[in-house]
């Protein structure tokens, strides 16, 4: 670790290889806290490149608990946050509205640590079950369409990590790693990152693998489709830049789609949205996100995506999925 971390101070970059059994070190407890602290520092003050990237997602997956969803084709909707821009849990609630139109859901989610609120905060508070027991995983998907996979659960090898990220509180590579490293293996796969540099990275890796993906990256910084403005989506086969106009709506202000003070508040937002209570610029905001999602996974064009997302939150089906996980969470 000492020899890694001096290259690494001295601008140097490591391959894959190298990046891949320094995540297994550290995962493995043969790095002390401040070694750890000064490793992640490295990567807030230069980019990553590909190789480490690769390198590090690798490792996560190779030290994980597998899930096997005995052959259900899924889609994970996740963002990698550190975008700074403290939206409400959009990509959370797109994955119910997803699963609510037939498309089964592997959520990957964790709490917030540059956030105020993450996806596995306002599910937990929402009395959620957290669990990696196969048998649950398998009736949720089975009976509401989705599952959660609380990321600490299925990746044990990140304790070592965890209390330091928390300390930090501010992005680190693991943000970047978080939607790569689903333990479910998801054959689709619907990611957003806070930058373009990050969004050209994801793409160049998922091209190389059999995953029907979209990368998305708002131009005005958000790590999803805002409807602020416009998005960047890298598909399989296409890149396209898709604007609010191309779903049929007006153009949002950043404080139309402002998260909660608190993760109290950010879960009354939650269910409003999700009972149809919503505004209509966060029923618009979380129907173009599960658009997307659906329009991944069934090869789609956007616009039908969301015409799908639509008719599963504003007739029910989607607060169904999340009231049946709920339920399913009590025993």
């Amino acid at each position: 670790m000492k020899n890694t971390l001096n290259r690494l101070i001295n601008h140097q970059t490591i391959s894959k290889e190298e990046a891949k059994s320094t995540l297994v070190a550290i995962s493995n407890g043969n790095a002390n806290q401040s070694q750890i602290a000064a490793f992640l520092t490295v990567y807030m003050m230069r980019s990553i490149t590909i190789e480490e990237l690769e390198g590090f997602r690798d490792a996560l997956l190779e030290l994980c608990i597998p899930v096997n969803l005995k052959g259900i084709t899924t889609i994970d909707l996740c963002g990698t946050g550190g975008d700074g821009k403290d939206t409400f849990n959009i990509s959370t609630l797109a994955s119910f509205v997803t699963a609510g139109a037939g498309v089964p859901v592997a959520k990957h989610g964790n709490y917030g640590v540059s956030s105020r609120c993450g996806s596995s905060n306002v599910m937990e508070f929402l009395g959620l079950k957290f669990t990696n027991e196969i048998d649950y995983l398998q009736r949720s998907i089975e009976e509401a369409g989705i599952c959660f996979l609380h990321a600490p659960l299925f990746h044990p090898a990140m304790k070592n990590v965890a209390s330091i990220r928390k300390e930090l509180a501010v992005k680190t590579f693991f943000n970047m790693l978080g939607p790569m490293v689903n333990p479910a293996f998801p054959k689709n796969q619907m990611v957003g990152v806070f930058n373009l540099e990050l969004a050209r990275m994801y793409g160049y890796l998922y091209q190389n693998t059999d995953k029907n993906y979209t990368i998305l990256h708002a131009l005005d910084g958000y790590d999803e489709i805002s409807l602020t403005g416009e998005t960047k989506a890298i598909r399989n086969q296409s890149e396209q830049i898709i604007t609010p106009e191309d779903f049929g709506i007006a153009r949002l202000h950043p404080e139309q789609i402002m998260g909660g003070e608190n993760i109290e508040s950010s879960a009354k937002i939650f269910m409003q949205v999700l009972k149809g209570e919503g505004s209509q610029a966060q029923t618009n905001v979380v129907c173009a996100n599960a658009g997307m999602a659906i329009a991944t996974a069934e090869q789609l064009d956007p616009i039908t995506g969301f015409e799908r997302a639509k008719e599963s939150l504003l007739s029910g089906k989607a607060l169904h999925s999340f009231t049946k996980l709920q339920s399913l969470s009590k025993f």
